[in-house]
């Protein structure tokens, strides 16, 4: 296989207390790209959701890259996903289905079909979140659960 017919995924995520939803993703991504490439959300930036991981960066960067399907990971510093394809010049984006016919990933879908990106939407496993997790753990350390 020549090094032009790899083809190249893209997703990101935060992955605090990974799950299996984060496995679902990450396994469904692989199965649909020769190479992986996973962006770990920074501490810094998951602030953008008035949000703190309980699990610090550098171990969710570890445990992201400790998953078979994951070929590399970066950290993903900005939430603007051109300036990543700039850097990464992938062929596939994986994003939730949660954020499938949103306004914002409208704009992405216009503006990466003129690189030549496909935009793929896995299904969210509803079942498990890390805000269910922390939901519940919040309860716990409360005696309400």
């Amino acid at each position: 296989m020549n090094e032009k017919d790899i083809i190249i995924g893209y997703t990101t995520g935060v992955f605090d207390l990974f799950h299996v939803g984060h496995l679902n993703l990450l396994r469904k991504a692989k199965a649909l790209c020769d190479r992986l490439i996973v962006g770990v959300t920074t501490d810094e930036l998951v602030a953008y959701k008035n949000k703190r991981a309980v699990i610090p960066f550098h171990e969710r960067m570890e445990i992201v890259h400790s998953i078979d399907y994951v070929d590399t990971v970066v950290p993903q510093e900005d939430m603007d996903k051109m300036k990543a394809w700039d850097k990464l010049k992938f062929d596939i984006m994986f994003v939730g289905d949660d954020w499938h016919a949103t306004e914002k990933w409208e704009g992405y879908e216009t503006e990466f079909k003129q690189k030549g990106v496909k935009i793929v939407y896995l299904p969210y496993t509803k079942t498990t979140s890390s805000t269910l997790i922390n939901e519940v753990l919040l309860k716990l350390r409360d005696n309400t659960l």
